[in-house]
């Protein structure tokens, strides 16, 4: 693998939440739960929320903002992201397992 691999992504600016289509195996209460925390997230912050696997297969949060979003809350991103980091534990390490399992070691490939 030689690039990172978006699982979600929300935008405050275009109001949409995107799960990228190589995730749909996962039930749907999985895929409810990351659209909730992606549309809280920018509802609260706004911006542009993306959760993605890195090759290693470790899941990544992060925002980004245009460049004059006056709105956007940089500090209260990572601090929303630390919260996520703490109240979802078990769900993003059963995802980070879950890639791993399908998508590093070649089972779906």
């Amino acid at each position: 693998m030689q690039e990172e691999q978006i699982l979600c992504a929300c935008s405050a600016y275009e109001q949409k939440y995107y799960l990228n289509p190589r995730y749909a195996s996962l039930p749907s209460a999985i895929q409810d739960e990351l659209q909730i925390m992606a549309v809280t997230m920018t509802e609260d912050v706004g911006g542009v929320f993306t959760m993605e696997f890195d090759e290693d297969g470790s899941l990544y949060m992060s925002t980004t903002a245009k460049e004059n979003d006056f709105f956007y809350d940089e500090i209260g991103s990572h601090l929303k992201i630390k919260q996520y980091r703490v109240k979802y534990a078990e769900l993003l390490e059963n995802l980070e397992t879950y890639y791993k399992t399908f998508f590093i070691d070649g089972v779906n490939e």
